[in-house]
């Protein structure tokens, strides 16, 4: 069994977008609702906090340092100063999306620094397809690629570059699709990947590793599954938790997967709620990809 620790006493509310850096040997990740940006130092094994304005859907680095983050009125640039508990924020592409009550979600960037990134209704319940995939380069947010999500997550980029993967985890819903990804980021038509429906849990956010697998978070099912290149269903790793909501790789090999979590509305049996809303971190064997910053020139 593939043992799971918590790395701090730390619980998000929502948490999400775990990222990692190369460069710093840094994860970050975010607390939705706690509006909340968080980091990991490795070496420490501390985690420092920043405070924004809006709730951040997702995160990913910037070429040269800081972050970019899909928010609740557009894409912003992120700069965490030391000693300062909240976060320098400033506007690169303000959205106007189709109806009130959305944000931002589920994002990753591509090989190329272009950063793909799904909207959402915040409220699930009224399960409104009107959020999209769009692709967000230096030039701005362009046309959306995808239409009719609910909830839009698992964006990955397979490790040969031909492929892009997008998952919706309503309860509607709960598919994975896979898409072809030419050079220039034009996105083919996609095919289902994978009807996460007769499996534990709803396809939340998603990573990838060196040989082709797609790792997702099953929300609600407290595992993380791993899914070969053909859609076949490899392995899962229990987690402590009903909830868990991304997973990245990282450490100094990146042969650790980072997990976070959501705190669900009330305690799940069979669960340790005295440990939702944590990160958490595993070796599951097999190693990922470097991250590629968002391109900035």
């Amino acid at each position: 069994m593939t043992t799971v620790f918590a790395v701090s006493d730390l619980r998000d509310q929502v948490g999400e977008s775990p990222v990692w850096s190369v460069a710093e040997q840094a994860l970050y990740w975010v607390d939705i609702e706690g509006r909340q940006i968080r980091r990991y130092d490795w070496a420490s094994r501390s985690v420092q906090s920043w405070a924004t304005d809006e709730r951040i859907g997702s995160i990913v680095l910037r070429e040269g340092g800081g972050l970019v983050a899909g928010m609740e009125s557009g894409v912003f640039e992120i700069d965490l100063p030391a000693g300062n508990p909240h976060a320098a924020e400033r506007l690169l592409f303000p959205m106007t999306f189709p109806q009130a009550g959305m944000r931002f979600n589920d994002g990753r960037c591509d090989r190329d620094g272009r950063y793909w990134v799904s909207t959402m209704v915040r409220d699930m319940s009224l399960a409104a397809a009107v959020g999209s995939l769009y692709c967000v380069t230096r030039a701005g947010i362009g046309e959306p690629l995808v239409s009719g999500l609910i909830t839009g997550n698992g964006l990955a980029f397979s490790a040969d570059r031909r492929h892009l993967f997008v998952s919706d985890s309503h309860p509607n819903v709960q598919t994975i699709w896979r898409a072809p990804l030419s050079g220039d980021g034009t996105m083919g038509e996609r095919e289902i990947f994978v009807d996460m429906k007769p499996l534990p849990g709803r396809p939340d956010g998603a990573a990838v590793d060196e040989d082709g697998g797609y790792w997702i978070c099953a929300n609600d099912g407290g595992q993380v599954h791993r899914f070969t290149s053909d859609g076949k269903l490899d392995r899962s790793i229990a987690v402590p938790v009903s909830k868990p909501s991304m997973c990245a790789f990282g450490g100094p090999d990146l042969d650790q997967l980072f997990i976070a979590s959501i705190q669900p509305p009330r305690p799940v049996e069979g669960y340790d709620a005295a440990r939702d809303g944590a990160l958490f971190v595993t070796r599951p064997g097999g190693r990922g990809i470097a991250e590629v910053p968002f391109r900035t020139r």
